[in-house]
């Protein structure tokens, strides 16, 4: 529908899989999902400018049966972009996985130092989510034709604390990609590991995708298309006015949903800032005990110095006027 943010193709087919792939600028996200998929469905090339800027979304087939969907994000939680933009990017991609989100794939590059805004990235998801977010997370490492899996296990190994807290709480589900192999045999090997992992998140969910309120509010406006669209007794005359009415409704709630969303991005991005300046705060009390303690303990040290300096001095002078008062040899 013309002048609308929302895409009129909003009406997607029941997904068996949807996974959304998360991750800040050139860790290669877009790459992942084409890797996924077995096909270059999303843009993907060296930038130092974002080539994805809006989700997007590919299905395929797999061999099993199963519909497979995967949704490609511009960054939406790297702080990179408004509230607003972000807002709305995020409404965008619960639309299209309106049923849930069976897997959150969080994309790292594996050749890249994991930091604090990698760590406050996960954070954010999981204050704007909720902990149960976790349960479906899944950390991808690309770069694979660079970084083997032996070496990546040592580097997680040997990872900064807050990396490895997230592997744990993750329960250790990582996966090393290789987006450059043009092997069709590691192409394979690379999927059926990541399918494994995200048939054990499903497994461990009792088989369902994550949602929350705002989920469920977007699939209350498809469900209300579908019900027009499966309308019987009525004219196509009266079900396209029901169509054109329900377009103009879906944008109006989706719009306030989108407000909804910016207004906990805004709370959630408050929360994370007051518990950065409380662990700051905290951090500086520890120091402040810890260079106390050592001033306290080189104060101890500088008396003792002294009282053995002292006693040194009194033992030769006792020295002294012990040899002064000898009796001399006849």
């Amino acid at each position: 529908m013309g002048g609308s943010d929302y895409d009129d193709e909003w009406v997607l087919p029941s997904a068996d899989i949807t996974l959304v792939l998360v991750g800040k600028l050139g860790y290669g996200k877009s790459a992942t999902g084409n890797s996924i998929l077995g096909r270059e469905a999303f843009v993907s090339e060296y930038s130092h400018a974002s080539v994805t800027n809006t989700c997007q979304m590919g299905s395929t087939t797999l061999k099993d049966g199963r519909t497979i969907n995967v949704i490609d994000t511009p960054g939406l939680f790297d702080m990179t972009i408004t509230s607003e933009e972000a807002g709305k990017e995020i409404v965008k991609c619960m639309n299209m996985a309106k049923d849930g989100i069976h897997a959150v794939l969080m994309v790292f590059s594996a050749t890249s130092r994991f930091s604090r805004e990698d760590s406050s990235t996960i954070e954010t998801i999981k204050v704007f989510f909720g902990e149960k977010i976790i349960d479906h997370m899944i950390l991808v490492f690309t770069y694979g034709d660079l970084v083997g899996e032996s070496k990546l296990k040592s580097m997680l190994s040997n990872a900064p604390e807050y990396l490895q807290k997230m592997v744990e709480l993750c329960k250790n589900r990582v996966v090393l990609f290789d987006n450059m192999t043009k092997d069709p045999r590691v192409q394979a090997k690379q999927l059926e590991k990541l399918l494994d992992v995200v048939d054990s998140v499903c497994a461990n969910n009792g088989g369902k995708p994550f949602s929350d309120q705002m989920f469920t509010r977007i699939k209350e406006v498809h469900d209300r298309e579908k019900e027009v669209v499966h309308a019987m007794g009525y004219s196509e005359e009266q079900i396209s006015e029901l169509k054109k009415e329900i377009h103009r409704t879906r944008d109006e709630q989706l719009a306030n949903i989108t407000i909804m969303v910016e207004e906990k991005l805004n709370l959630t991005v408050e929360k994370l800032q007051l518990q950065l300046m409380e662990e700051q705060n905290a951090r500086l009390e520890a120091e402040k005990i810890a260079f106390a303690a050592m001033r306290k303990s080189e104060e101890e040290i500088r008396k003792l110095k002294e009282s053995l300096k002292k006693a040194q001095e009194e033992n030769e002078e006792f020295r002294r006027m012990a040899q002064s008062k000898k009796c001399p040899i006849l």
